[in-house]
Formats: structure tokens, C-alpha cells, sequence
């Protein structure tokens, strides 16, 4: 029987996928407004899928947590993930998309997205794969 947390890593994967693809494109076509908002909004997807994935593996593990905040603590002390203070930076990030649109922060998420984002997102990735199949 597939557990919680194996199906939403499936999902994870592949928004992983998705983002990748947008960084491709990114990385062959130059960065434009369509690519930082696809790659924004890919972004999102990743983050949301990332701590649920975290939220239910612990969960599935015996250990509770209720929000972004509260899993990646849970997450960096059960070595799910390894930097715990750049997650939290991610999350707050995440945070401010919803709330306001401005080109400057849009301009500075997609390089913090290409530059350090998307390499947690990827690590988190593998170490649930590694998790999956151990």
C-alpha cells in the first residue's frame, strides 16, 4: 500500500520536473517577464508539495507538525533536510508571492530561485527518493 507521503512525493517529483524545464528555458532564452512568472509560480508548486511531502513523512513517523514553520524545524532536526535557516528564508519568500507582486521582488526571487532555491528544492528531492526506495 502507497503511503501519504509516497504520493505526494510523486507530485513533488514532478513539479520538481516542471521547474527544472523552467530553468531550462530560462537558461537557453535569457530571463524575461513570462519566464519569472513561470518560474515564480513553479516555484510555489515546489514549496507547497516540498513541506507537505516533509509534514506527512514525519507524520508517517510519529512526528506532528502544523505548519511551514513547525515542519522544517521538524524536518532539519530529523535530517530531511540540510539547511534548515535557507528553508525558512524559502518559506518567507513563498510567503511574500501571495501577498504582493512587485517587479523588483520578482526580479530578486527568480535569481535567488536559479542561484539557491531550486538546488534545496532538488536536494530535498533526492533524499526522499533515497528515503522511497531504502
Amino acid at each position: 500500500m502507497t503511503e501519504r507521503w509516497q504520493e505526494r512525493l510523486q507530485n513533488y517529483k514532478k513539479s520538481i520536473s516542471n521547474l527544472e524545464e523552467t530553468i531550462q528555458c530560462i537558461n537557453q532564452n535569457g530571463l524575461n517577464k513570462i519566464y519569472i512568472m513561470a518560474l515564480v509560480q513553479a516555484f510555489e508548486i515546489c514549496f507547497e508539495l516540498g513541506w507537505k511531502t516533509m509534514k506527512d513523512y514525519l507524520e508517517y513517523n510519529g512526528i506532528s507538525s502544523e505548519t511551514p514553520r513547525e515542519t522544517i524545524k521538524a524536518a532539519f532536526s530529523s535530517n530531511l533536510i540540510k539547511d534548515g535557516q535557507n528553508w525558512i528564508e524559502m518559506m518567507e519568500a513563498r510567503n511574500k508571492t501571495s501577498h504582493t507582486y512587485k517587479e523588483t521582488f520578482a526580479n530578486e526571487l527568480a535569481k535567488d530561485i536559479l542561484e539557491n532555491y531550486s538546488v534545496l528544492l532538488k536536494n530535498f528531492e533526492q533524499i526522499m527518493e533515497n528515503k522511497n526506495n531504502g
